[in-house]
């Protein structure tokens, strides 16, 4: 894995900033898919926010592993002959770095946030 500083350090922010947008719209999805069965069922109002985390997270983490099965095929193809274009295969790689490196990001905050709650109080 190559590191994330380099080429398109500007770009690798707003790749991460849409990924963010892309969780954010599918979570307000989700909210709106999930508000006529919550109203219908109060009993399912509780579990309905952990489960749209849990669908924006899991979506999140499916588009990472796709991104990385693709840098992977190119790298591959690369390697066989069978792909040309070396700019192509980098910037697959590129892509599949960035996306795990804010994917790691959401894992250390949401780690460092559950600390936090842990230490709280009752």
């Amino acid at each position: 894995m190559s590191g994330i500083g380099g080429i398109g350090g500007a770009g690798s922010i707003q790749q991460i900033m849409a990924m963010r947008q892309q969780i954010l719209d599918r979570s307000q999805l989700l909210q709106q898919l999930h508000a006529p069965a919550g109203q219908a069922a109060p009993a399912d109002a509780p579990a309905s926010p952990a489960g749209q985390f849990t669908d924006a997270l899991k979506s999140a983490l499916d588009q990472v592993k796709d991104s990385q099965g693709k840098a992977e095929a190119l790298t591959d193809g690369y390697q066989r002959g069978e792909v040309t274009d070396v700019a192509k295969v980098m910037l697959a790689r590129q892509e599949a770095g960035i996306a795990f490196e804010a994917t790691l990001q959401v894992r250390n905050r949401l780690l460092s946030a559950y600390q936090d709650i842990m230490r709280m109080g009752v």
